[in-house]
């Protein structure tokens, strides 16, 4: 079974989200959106479009997301089978916190690293 076959999202924090926002859109070009973040499509050596996209995103200080998670981000890996991973994370003794509810956008489980980190785990609808 494969685990992890890519990042689908970069997420952290700021004490001021907006200035920092701001910051990256100037100096390093990203195009962040009204809705706090920026969405990378991916492309192949070429330079040619492929499925798949990386989130990135910053929010506010101390958001509720993060938690029960000790660090100011949170990285989110592409899986293909969450629900077969799961099964072995929690057999491996793995600390899953939850699962959630499909949506649009595919699958979601939470875990927490061994030093505390929140890790999002997210299987893509089909075609993403």
């Amino acid at each position: 079974m494969k685990r992890v076959t890519g990042i689908g999202g970069i997420f952290f924090q700021a004490k001021d989200p907006v200035a920092m926002r701001a910051w990256y859109a100037r100096h390093l070009g990203i195009d962040v959106q009204p809705w706090g973040g920026a969405v990378f499509d991916w492309a192949d050596a070429e330079g040619n479009p492929v499925t798949g996209a990386t989130a990135w995103t910053i929010s506010a200080q101390h958001a509720q997301e993060y938690a029960p998670g000790n660090s100011p981000f949170m990285i989110n890996y592409r899986v293909e089978d969450l629900d077969a991973l799961l099964a072995a994370l929690r057999e491996e003794g793995c600390q899953v916190l939850e699962v959630g509810e499909p949506s649009e956008f595919g699958k979601f489980a939470w875990l927490l690293d061994p030093e505390g980190n929140k890790v999002e785990l997210w299987q893509p609808m089909p075609g993403q």
